[in-house]
């Protein structure tokens, strides 16, 4: 009983200081992501159509996100592909998720983009972390 009581404080701890680090580096691939779409797109309009560009951009940043989340937050041994495979999954569905509560937000309920907007990355942030948590990185 004394183990228990001892270790679920570390383990609230230890859950506490994922969460911070994903917000960090959340904010870090939030930052590059936007710069490789701009740059993609400065580089590419006039060879490529957009909706192609917003492909490659999005495909390089959700790489990057999945090695920086790896290893500096889940902090996982091996199974890359696995994982990397499973974090497009995650993406794939939040994007899903996104143009729904879009949809749902704005065009059903009729709230400011600005509002609605605000209220995706929310929900996005919170579900992405724990889908992250106990899909992609989960061991």
């Amino acid at each position: 009983m004394l183990l228990f009581m001892v270790s679920k404080p570390y383990r609230i701890q230890a859950v506490a200081k994922r969460a911070l680090r994903y917000l960090v580096v959340g904010g870090f691939n939030t930052a590059i992501g936007y710069g490789i779409g701009v740059g993609s797109y400065l580089l590419l309009a006039s060879h490529l159509p957009i909706l192609l560009i917003g492909v490659i951009a999005n495909v390089i940043a959700i790489s990057i996100s999945f090695v920086t989340y790896k290893i500096f937050v889940f902090k996982t041994q091996g199974q890359w592909l696995t994982e990397y495979s499973k974090a497009f999954v995650v993406y794939g569905a939040m994007a899903l998720l996104g143009i729904a509560l879009l949809w749902l937000l704005v065009g059903q309920l009729q709230l400011s983009i600005w509002i609605a907007q605000g209220i995706i990355i929310g929900a996005t942030v919170v579900i992405s972390y724990l889908s992250h948590a106990r899909f992609t990185f989960h061991r």
